[in-house]
């Protein structure tokens, strides 16, 4: 951006502040690209440009980019309805469709669309995940209240079966001395 003023300043003292304010833009752009944009970098620009895309769900950036090089790249689509076609050409499939139906005239219009559809597509997600969500937890809820009856015995069932744990004896036969269990009668 300095460099850019330094130089503006010096061409507009080279050929007079009159001479310099009355360039069209068309001619200024072409000197400013020319200065500052070699043919390599502007080539590689127009790579970009050509197979641009948008990056998983971000069309915000891809938006961004694209109007960015479609100022710096004006000569690849000179018509507007070309640079609709490359917009709608880096678009993800979900979307794809819909903004090509609705036939935009513009840019502009291309990416009102398409940022409406891309927020309708998410919120359309993000309701069915919350949905799926709340299905899960019912059903886990429902799961838990079917067992915890059966988890309740098994927990009670583990403390009084462990293996050192003997209730006394509550019966009314003697205990056998021989054998060490209670029985009627002689040890067999």
């Amino acid at each position: 951006q300095g460099s850019a003023l330094t130089w503006w300043n010096s061409h507009m003292r080279a050929v007079g502040q009159d001479v310099a304010y009355a360039m069209t833009w068309v001619a200024l752009k072409r000197m400013i690209t020319s200065k500052y944009y070699p043919r390599g970098e502007i080539q590689k620009l127009e790579s970009e440009f050509w197979n641009l895309k948008v990056k998983g769900l971000d069309l915000s950036n891809y938006n961004h980019r694209f109007q960015e090089l479609a100022l710096m790249c004006g000569r690849m689509f000179p018509e507007e309805a070309e640079k609709v076609e490359r917009y709608i050409g880096g678009l993800p499939d979900m979307i794809h469709g819909s903004v090509t139906a609705s036939k935009p005239q513009s840019i502009q219009e291309s990416i009102e669309f398409a940022t409406e559809m891309m927020d309708k597509k998410m919120l359309t997600h993000v309701e069915r995940q919350a949905e799926h969500k709340r299905k899960l937890d019912d059903t886990s809820r429902n799961n838990q209240h079917q067992q915890q009856p059966f988890k309740r015995n098994n927990v009670a069932r583990a403390y009084t079966a462990g293996p050192g744990d003997k209730k006394p004896y509550g019966g009314i036969k003697p205990l056998c001395p021989k054998c060490n269990y209670h029985h009627d009668g002689p040890c067999t």
